[in-house]
């Protein structure tokens, strides 16, 4: 006698799905998959990797003299196995809105090429992220290290890459992207967040960025840093109004220790430090700096706000 009964088991499977897709207007059969692989971005992403930092993160067994031949080579199977990826996403968002989208294949070709002719600016913001770490740990001994250990660093690949699919109109490509990262090193930074050139995430674990943060250059953020929403505004029927601008906007050279917590549509003026553990839901002007502090008067902590006001 059999262990398990796999016939009755699957045929029950089959029906759940069946009420799925039946309660969701779901297609039966597509004549294809129906939406992106995250197995098949995952190596994309790998592909891509290797052919931004070819003797770093390309074959162990590289030379530099076949350098230019591996770029090219990854790159033509990378960049076609995206473009499937992302004929993928628009046809599955035009079945959703119930558009016609007949011209998926047009525009997923203008898509590939405008994120293939974008590696050369990831690249070099890429660079620049690395130096930043660099020259912002002290125990990290060169930009190799940087690059091969940081899960920082790894967090900022992905996001660069996700966050030009986001621009592009691909935000589910640009989330599983974006996914594949945060659950390796454990760092969540949504797709749509803007971060400029020379961005370091220290240590790492448990940073969080959401979709509407806007950081300028040469900003510096510690583990277990939030940069969230403070409130969810509705509609009139309640439900969640999205894309409206919720997260904070942190500007050039801004210093967040770790364990702050950074709440709303605030502004971090350029320079400010904000002290680990800080709670904060306010403006900081330029030059500002947010520490915790013991109130002796009240017993319980406050933040304080050093040779500047809120």
């Amino acid at each position: 006698m059999a262990l398990f009964d796999i016939e009755q088991i699957a045929q029950s499977l089959s029906a759940a799905r069946r009420e799925w897709r039946d309660a969701h207007n779901r297609l039966q059969d597509a004549g294809e998959r129906e939406f992106p692989s995250r197995d098949a971005l995952a190596q994309v992403v790998h592909q891509l990797k290797g052919a931004l930092f070819p003797m770093r993160l390309g074959p162990y067994d590289l030379r530099q003299e076949s350098e230019d031949f591996y770029v090219a080579h990854t790159l033509d199977s990378a960049l076609h196995a995206l473009h499937v990826q992302i004929g993928l996403e628009l046809r599955y968002s035009a079945r959703r809105q119930a558009l016609d989208g007949s011209d998926a294949e047009a525009q997923a070709r203008q898509s590939a090429q405008a994120f293939a002719q974008s590696l050369p600016a990831i690249r070099r913001l890429l660079d620049s992220d690395v130096l930043a770490a660099y020259q912002g740990d002290p125990a990290a001994r060169s930009v190799d290290e940087v690059l091969l250990c940081y899960p920082g660093i790894l967090a900022m690949i992905h996001h660069r890459l996700a966050h030009r699919l986001y621009q592009l109109g691909l935000p589910l490509l640009a989330r599983i992207v974006a996914e594949l990262a945060h659950s390796e090193t454990g760092i969540d930074i949504h797709p749509g967040a803007q971060i400029g050139a020379g961005f370091f995430i220290d240590h790492g674990t448990g940073v969080v960025i959401g979709e509407t943060a806007v950081i300028g250059q040469r900003v510096r953020v510690y583990q277990a840093v939030t940069l969230g929403a403070k409130r969810f505004p509705t509609d009139a029927e309640g439900h969640l109004q999205k894309g409206l601008p919720r997260h904070p906007v942190v500007e050039d050279d801004v210093v967040i220790y770790a364990g702050a917590t950074i709440l709303g549509r605030v502004t971090l003026g350029r320079g400010a430090v904000i002290g680990g553990n800080v709670w904060l839901t306010h403006d900081v002007p330029a030059g500002g700096n947010v520490t915790q502090a013991s109130s002796l008067e009240s017993g319980r902590f406050a933040s304080v706000l050093a040779g500047a006001a809120l």
